[in-house]
């Protein structure tokens, strides 16, 4: 037998379904939960990081003129990159992110998954490297005034070609999964209106999934 409150349970329940929520109306796709405030700020400080470490890294190959500038600004803006990948893939191991959007189709999620973790690998790869070539040039790597990095690889023309090739190699890389990763955000944001760029948005939303 049905009760008169179980009537209603079922009724309220099939009615914030159809609305995507109590506030929404009908047709409106609940935004998903976000990632926890640090891990958003942390996304968002890398995001600038690696757009201007690109930027800068394509400025020293053209302007030769300002090589030296830019290079002072690129290898410890690297350093911090590299410290920022560590501090973020441990965040990431320590707190579950918040579930994909329902649009997302299971290859969609492992897809996203995967290339999550290779920009991790390649943020993570592309200091060392070039930090490594510029020992191979025989030059330490200048932070800021008389402090440098250690001298960890000797100085040799053949070891610096190659690590010089395989930097080159992992920014085209780097550019590549990044692209891709913004064309994709961009997709689900005006094509299938899902809010998954809500994940990492700011302002108010739903509880942090973390």
């Amino acid at each position: 037998m049905n009760t008169p409150v179980n009537d209603h349970a079922r009724e309220d329940a099939s009615g914030s379904t159809a609305g995507g929520g109590t506030d929404g109306g009908i047709g409106e796709v609940e935004a998903p939960p976000r990632f926890a405030l640090f891990s958003r700020l942390l996304h968002w400080a890398m995001a600038a990081a690696v757009v201007a470490m690109l930027f800068i890294g394509v400025a020293m190959v053209t302007s030769l003129d300002h090589y030296a500038v830019l290079r002072s600004v690129h290898e410890p803006l690297g350093v911090l990159i590299l410290i920022l990948v560590v501090i973020r893939f441990i965040n990431r191991l320590l707190h579950r992110p918040p579930p994909h959007p329902p649009s997302m189709g299971r290859w969609e999620r492992l897809a996203a998954t995967g290339s999550e973790y290779l920009m991790y690998a390649l943020m993570f790869a592309q200091p060392l490297v070039g930090w490594g070539m510029v020992m191979a040039a025989g030059t330490p790597v200048e932070l800021y005034g008389s402090l440098h990095l250690p001298t960890v690889l000797p100085a040799g023309q053949d070891l610096y070609a190659a690590l010089r090739e395989t930097h080159t190699v992992l920014a085209y890389l780097l550019f590549a999964v990044f692209t891709a990763h913004m064309c994709a955000v961009l997709f689900h944001t005006l094509v299938r209106r899902d809010r998954l760029l809500g994940r990492m948005g700011f302002g108010r939303g739903p509880r942090p999934g973390q």
